[in-house]
């Protein structure tokens, strides 16, 4: 997010600046444009520099999300990059894991390193996330900020007659930025795309691990073509298994997510 401040002149300086006819004028333009040069985004985490936990899922980089010490969003939560939360396994497999320990309840996050722009996006997972806890959020999405988000997000929001999925566009408090559908799956696999292009984004979930179901195994399709469509700048892919507001599961249960692969087209 860029931050663009607007310089303005003390009037004791601007009376200095009249007495002195103006000799100070070449030094002021000169921090006026360090001023507002520094106010740029932050850049991308170096792991070198850093020291973040880098895994390697389905043929990408992924950094493992860390909180430390404090709470960051969404939830807020804990997030750790212990290997408790956030693990390949054998198959290739990533899990992430709501776990609790020391008195906390610790949430899991991964962000790809790269961006990849319009494209399609394509996440297998391999666990029951119609049947997370009410409390739970499972995300697959592209961040930038706040207002430049795509999301295929599991939860029933802490409400247990909410349908538990939704297509999102962010901010979903405009009208038509989100459809919610329940998933109603018929075991632990199911598949789930968003199709990003410039004027629209196609969204699918469908029963198993493919791209070309049948039609009874098709469970939801959206094309979104409203005004918050992100534009390709430098946003990220992140998947995240969180607690919604913070609030631990109503059955005070570990919670796992897990997702047999991810791709690219």
């Amino acid at each position: 997010m860029l931050y663009s401040p607007t310089f303005q002149t003390p009037f004791s300086c601007k009376k200095f600046l009249l007495t002195k006819k103006m000799k100070m004028l070449p030094l002021i333009s000169l921090v006026i444009c360090i001023i507002i040069n520094s106010g740029c985004k932050d850049p991308e985490p170096n792991p070198a520099n850093t020291g973040e936990r880098i895994i390697r899922f389905s043929g990408y980089d992924w950094i493992v999300d860390s909180s430390n010490s404090t709470k960051h969003g969404p939830g807020p939560n804990y997030f750790s990059d212990s290997e408790e939360n956030v693990w390949v396994d054998q198959d290739g497999q990533l899990h992430l894991k709501i776990t609790y320990r020391n008195g906390h309840w610790y949430c899991s996050k991964v962000i790809m390193k790269k961006s990849y722009g319009y494209n399609k996006y394509v996440f297998y997972v391999a666990s029951r996330v119609d049947q997370l806890d009410k409390n739970v959020v499972g995300g697959l999405f592209t961040y930038m900020n706040d207002q430049e988000e795509i999301d295929i997000e599991f939860s029933k929001w802490s409400i247990d007659g909410n349908k538990d999925s939704q297509f999102a566009i962010q901010p979903t408090s405009h009208s038509g930025n989100k459809i919610r559908y329940n998933l109603n799956l018929e075991g632990n696999n199911s598949t789930h795309f968003f199709n990003w292009h410039k004027n629209k984004i196609d969204f699918a979930s469908f029963q198993g691990h493919t791209l070309n179901p049948p039609a009874d195994k098709i469970i939801q399709q959206w094309t979104y073509t409203g005004a918050d469509i992100p534009p390709d700048s430098d946003e990220r892919v992140k998947i995240n298994l969180w607690l919604f507001r913070g609030t631990a599961p109503s059955d005070n249960k570990e919670v796992e997510m897990i997702i047999k692969g991810f791709e690219i087209y």
